[in-house]
């Protein structure tokens, strides 16, 4: 029998496109390991819900995200591997009751992505508890802060691993805050994205959220901050410098001064909500693409964490060349061909250039490189190697 691996993660609360291919991505690169799998979520600790176009969270009502994880797992073969426990109503959905219990009893590994979800030793004797830090940076400077909240929940785990790579690595300065973070980025199964032919007609495009304010934080005196619109307008003459067709799915409309300005500079902006409320369409609109542009987070960037994306992953997996702002991975990912780390406009108007000129060579380098560096068996032996 294989590892049994009880992947603890959020969807069912929150069902967009970039959260389902998240998990799916780690269950099946797990189960073609060998592993014995099973996605688990609870309202517990959280009991909010999201659901798309709704003006607010819903309170304890998941009927929305249950029939998502449902059809979405269904469709990929996972449909008996993943739960809900309803914890207010004591309902369980996908796994029953006892299925469910048994899982979890019999749990050589509990993965918690982000930790959104609080399993105790008492429900997993037998597990060694893994920590997946999904917000690099934040997190390690909401402990340098004081968080005691937030560091009991880390320090309930066993291991840690961590999206920022460079963490704990010399030239790194982000506090590692008396934890020792392992490095990990999120595994890609290549072969739920394979190309589109005729990428090289479509727009150069990104799905993300516009803005995130009031997540600053402070260390060494400077004040960093969550947020990506700043950095947007770095980069506001790249249509018009490059002339390339950019189309960007982001809820910009909120802030109707930040839209005149990204389209009278060039580029299109459309809504996010349609696109990534539906797994299979967040998978077309990647795969449709001609290419990603993408800018990151200031904490990200100026402490050169190591960050990228699992949507950035997705597009080189689909053979679609990736552009993101620079965080520090070029430290550990291949650049220069297929994947550039731009500083700058004058870095991303070069990268484009040096992608139209060759197209064919960067889409096929970029998916080389999901197929090396992001495969599952590559991403996920460290994990499965704390096992019992």
């Amino acid at each position: 029998m294989g590892v049994r691996v009880v992947l603890a993660g959020y969807l069912v609360r929150y069902p967009l496109g970039g959260y389902a291919w998240q998990a799916l991505h780690f269950l099946a690169g797990l189960r073609a390991l060998g592993c014995e799998v099973l996605f688990y979520e609870d309202s517990a600790y959280y009991a909010y819900a999201y659901v798309p176009g709704a003006a607010a969270m819903q309170a304890e009502d998941y009927s929305y995200g249950v029939a998502y994880a449902a059809a979405f797992f269904g469709a990929h073969g996972f449909g008996d591997a993943w739960t809900f426990w309803d914890a207010g109503r004591d309902r369980h959905f996908g796994a029953d009751a006892a299925r469910t219990r048994a899982a979890l009893h019999d749990a050589d590994l509990v993965v918690n992505l982000g930790g959104v979800n609080r399993l105790g030793r008492a429900r997993c004797p037998r597990a060694v508890f893994v920590y997946v830090d999904l917000d690099p940076a934040y997190t390690q400077l909401r402990l340098h802060e004081g968080d005691l909240l937030l560091r009991a929940m880390v320090e309930a785990h066993d291991v840690h691993f961590t999206l920022g790579e460079n963490i704990g690595t010399p030239g790194c300065r982000i506090p590692v805050g008396g934890i020792t973070w392992r490095p990990i980025r999120q595994p890609v199964p290549a072969e739920l994205w394979t190309p589109l032919p005729d990428g090289e007609r479509g727009a150069y495009t990104t799905i993300g959220k516009w803005d995130s304010a009031g997540r600053d934080l402070t260390f060494g005196g400077e004040v960093f901050t969550w947020r990506k619109r700043t950095e947007w307008f770095r980069f506001l003459d790249l249509p018009w410098r490059t002339g390339a067709r950019f189309r960007a799915a982001m809820d910009v409309a909120s802030a109707p001064d930040d839209l005149r300005r990204l389209e009278e500079a060039g580029w299109e902006i459309v809504d996010p909500l349609p696109i990534s409320s539906d797994p299979e369409t967040y998978r077309s609109f990647i795969r449709s693409s001609k290419g990603e542009f993408t800018v990151a987070k200031d904490v990200n960037i100026r402490l050169a964490s190591g960050w990228f994306s699992d949507r950035s992953a997705c597009y080189l997996a689909a053979g679609r060349p990736v552009v993101n702002q620079d965080t520090g991975f070029d430290r550990v990912l291949p650049t220069g061909t297929g994947l550039f780390s731009v500083r700058g406009l004058e870095d991303a108007v070069a990268a484009f250039a040096a992608i139209d000129a060759d197209y064919a060579r960067h889409a096929a380098r970029a998916r080389a490189i999901a197929c090396a560096d992001f495969a599952p068996a590559r991403v996920l032996a460290p994990v499965l190697g704390v096992a019992r």
